[in-house]
């Protein structure tokens, strides 16, 4: 059979790394090619927001110290 439907294809958000529809910004975190362009924490209620907070904290606290282990490994290899 030569018709056939294909799964739509996802690419992950730059900001947040959530699968998204290629064109679209991201429903997550509101960005679209590296800019925000839709208020996510507006619309959200208290505890959504505490919550939401929380994660990007914490998201930013692990790619700090992804780079910071990064550059004690360049140093270790230079020795």
């Amino acid at each position: 059979m030569h018709i056939y439907i294909k799964p739509p294809t996802l690419q992950k958000c730059s900001k947040c790394g959530k699968p998204v529809l290629a064109h679209t910004a991201c429903f997550n975190c509101g960005h679209y090619k590296g800019k925000q362009v839709i208020d996510v924490m507006k619309k959200l209620d208290k505890k959504e927001k505490k919550k939401k907070e929380k994660e990007i904290e914490a998201k930013e606290k692990e790619e700090g110290s992804s780079e910071e282990k990064a550059g004690s490994w360049e140093d270790l290899s230079k020795k």
